[in-house]
């Protein structure tokens, strides 16, 4: 039995422990803290030593918030720099290993692209003087600097102040040809820091001599040509061995703007080019007046080769679509019948570039995209911008921007899927979600309306109450995926009223869905791929992957019922086709920085984007003004002498007199007008026709040839 002292006696050891452990801690604190403060005391009087005052401390301090900032700055650095070094992971020496011919959808050669276009000639065997025409021109402190040249830019800088205008550029050629292989021409801060890491880049990964080959290689030099060699043939008929100073002086002035300087459009202009050329040379110190004197007084003239103009934008798109499609085949030299239409192509050019002159300073807008496609999904036109030699960053298919309300079909074709019909009514009623409380435009609110009342008024808060109560966003974006949207798309519940960045072949894509009845996949630019030997590489009509259903033909019917209504009664009357019932929809985003028309016919499919490349705001510019009147436009002219097909869902192609005169009178007096101003179409065949013809063309290309009846031996004969 256990005395009743032990648990005395265990209590005492424990308080008798538990003090040995306090005065340990006691005493290791106090030794911790006093060795502490001998070291701090010890440093101090160690560091005192450096201790320096007046104008040296001064100095010090510099130094010390120096290396601060620098270290920071160099965090910051590496991650700008991060982004632009990821462009260079690609295979960007080889980007131009195809050699492809272009045909139009009629067989007529429109272009060239890839390393068919010339050979390569070294700089090596380049003439001295076109060398020293590109760099007095266009980068004379080449060889001293490293990607940028700090000098240049001051002194471009110090010009264009003095002169109160851009006369002088101050970008490098380095910094050129990093623009040109892997960056667009988009005026972003992004991309110019994106263009200074990588200029430092390639100075780092090549020489000299390989940054000038490059960039005299591939730089675009107007008429369609790449490259120094290809414009020295195309304009005069020479090799790049055989210029002359005059010769080599134009064909370096076109570097800065080889659409308006290129002399088979211009040629004054590309004489007087020349000229401020000769006089960089001199200038530069890398000839006299004396040595370019003669160039002066004799300028170069040029083999006349017409106006040809061929659709750049269109060809670097269809260029990717070959590399893409014959990537596994092996075979590199191709030709390519695509599917575009010139007549269609030039009828939107004109268009664009007539509303943006016409009205272009009222609105505040500078540039604009256009694609058409015609409902079997063939791609007719694509214009990425009103000026290719300017830019060629196609805004038709690389640029993203914001869509507006041109968005809620993907949102209303949900719903239709779903149950709903377009006399289905909900409410226009202010609504928020998660802090967010979207208006409609007019700032006020109608009640309770119809699903096609909502979209024909393109009222905000029915397709977010849509998306909130009844889809949620992941359908809507499925659907949106589903119809043929290739950018990505924002899963935030702003979407649905299009904060997504688009681009304007992804709307056309997606809007084509309900001209073609609900089937995705068609949309194709290229037809047929052969070898030069004749051989089919791959023909879309066998090869293609087949289309697919995404909305069933009631959806489709539903859509299209509405759809219809907004160019007749809605947002969209300046879009209004004299005769002809077409559907489409408007869209402006916020602070008017872009807007959309994309309209659609029973035989077109057209998305027209207008706005500003530094995503300035335009003037007020909404979807149902100016993009509406290009859209009507050349639409207009692409209707003319074809049969009318209907729009799915739609009985009658034709327009109801008795609807029209429901519309604004003002509107369409507007539209007709500029109906009246298109020009006629030429008839055109039709694709039945044209196929016809194209199969007895291929039938005698590759029938044995008849060898002629022998000669009779004279001899003999006689």
């Amino acid at each position: 039995m256990e005395s009743p002292l032990e648990p005395r006696k265990r209590r005492g050891r424990l308080a008798a422990g538990l003090l040995a452990i306090d005065a340990w801690l006691d005493s290791s604190l106090y030794e911790l803290r006093f060795r502490a403060q001998q070291f701090w005391e010890n440093a101090t009087v160690f560091f005192r030593r450096f201790r320096v005052k007046g104008w040296r401390r001064g100095i010090i301090e510099l130094l010390s918030e120096a290396f601060t900032l620098g270290a920071g700055g160099s965090v910051v650095m590496l991650a700008l720099a991060m982004p632009a070094f990821e462009e260079t992971t690609s295979d960007w020496r080889n980007q131009d290993d195809f050699a492809v011919t272009f045909l139009d959808r009629y067989g007529n050669e429109i272009g060239q692209r890839g390393i068919i276009q010339r050979d390569s000639v070294p700089v090596d065997e380049m003439p001295d003087h076109v060398i020293k025409a590109v760099l007095a021109t266009e980068d004379r402190r080449f060889f001293d600097h490293y990607g940028i040249d700090f000098l240049g830019l001051f002194r471009a800088m110090s010009e264009n102040m003095r002169a109160n205008s851009v006369v002088q550029g101050g970008s490098s050629i380095t910094q050129q040809l990093a623009k040109n292989l892997f960056l667009t021409n988009e005026r972003t801060v992004e991309r110019k820091v994106k263009e200074a890491f990588l200029s430092i880049w390639l100075e780092m990964n090549l020489s000299k001599k390989e940054i000038l080959q490059l960039y005299l290689d591939r730089a675009y030099m107007g008429g369609g040509t790449f490259g120094i060699a290809a414009a020295a043939d195309f304009y005069f008929g020479k090799q790049v061995k055989d210029l002359n100073l005059a010769e080599a002086a134009m064909l370096a002035g076109l570097f800065k703007a080889p659409t308006k300087y290129a002399p088979h459009i211009n040629l004054p202009a590309a004489r007087a080019r020349a000229n401020v050329v000769l006089t960089n040379l001199v200038q530069s110190g890398f000839m006299t007046e004396g040595q370019v004197l003669s160039a002066r007084l004799r300028p170069a003239d040029i083999i006349d080769r017409g106006e040809r103009k061929s659709p750049d934008y269109f060809l670097d798109w269809a260029f990717e679509e070959v590399q893409r499609i014959a990537a596994k085949s092996g075979v590199h030299s191709l030709v390519a019948r695509t599917t575009i239409d010139m007549n269609i192509q030039r009828a939107v050019e004109e268009s664009l570039e007539y509303h943006l002159r016409q009205f272009g300073k009222e609105y505040g807008v500078t540039e604009g995209a256009v694609v058409v496609i015609e409902t079997n999904g063939a791609v007719r036109a694509i214009v990425g911008g009103r000026d290719y030699g300017a830019s060629q960053f196609n805004r038709a298919t690389r640029a993203q921007r914001q869509t507006g309300s041109s968005f809620k079909p993907y949102v209303y074709a949900t719903a239709m899927e779903n149950g709903f019909t377009p006399e289905s009514v909900i409410s226009d009623a202010p609504i928020s979600w998660g802090g967010w409380s979207p208006k409609n435009y007019t700032r006020g609110f109608s009640g309770r309306i119809t699903l096609t009342t909502a979209l024909v008024k393109s009222i905000n808060t029915v397709p977010v109450r849509l998306a909130k109560e009844n889809l949620s966003i992941p359908p809507i974006k499925a659907m949106a995926e589903a119809m043929g949207v290739e950018s990505p798309v924002s899963s935030h519940k702003t979407m649905v009223l299009g904060t997504s960045g688009l681009t304007v072949m992804d709307q056309a894509t997606g809007y084509s869905v309900l001209a073609q009845g609900g089937v995705v996949g068609t949309r194709h630019g290229i037809n047929q791929l052969v070898t030069h030997a004749g051989q089919v590489v791959y023909d879309f009509n066998k090869d293609a992957l087949p289309p697919r259903r995404v909305l069933s033909e009631q959806a489709v019917a539903s859509m299209n019922s509405i759809m219809v209504q907004i160019p007749e009664t809605g947002t969209a009357r300046k879009a209004a086709l004299p005769g002809i019932r077409s559907a489409g929809k408007t869209g402006t985003t916020q602070s008017y920085r872009d807007a959309w028309y994309i309209g659609y016919t029973g035989n077109y499919t057209a998305a027209v984007w207008l706005g500003n490349d530094d995503f300035t705001p335009t003037n007020k510019m909404t979807g149902g003004s100016l993009p509406a009147m290009v859209w009507q436009r050349f639409m207009a002219y692409a209707h003319q002498n074809i049969d009318l097909k209907p729009i799915p869902g739609i009985e009658n192609p034709f327009v109801d007199p008795a609807t029209v005169a429901k519309a604004d009178e003002a509107a369409k007096a507007g539209a007709e007008a500029a109906a009246t101003d298109a020009a006629d179409r030429p008839p055109v065949l039709s694709s039945t026709t044209t196929r016809t013809l194209r199969d007895i063309a291929t039938f005698f290309q590759q029938a044995p040839a008849i060898e002629p009846p022998p000669e009779p031996n004279t001899l003999s004969a006689l």
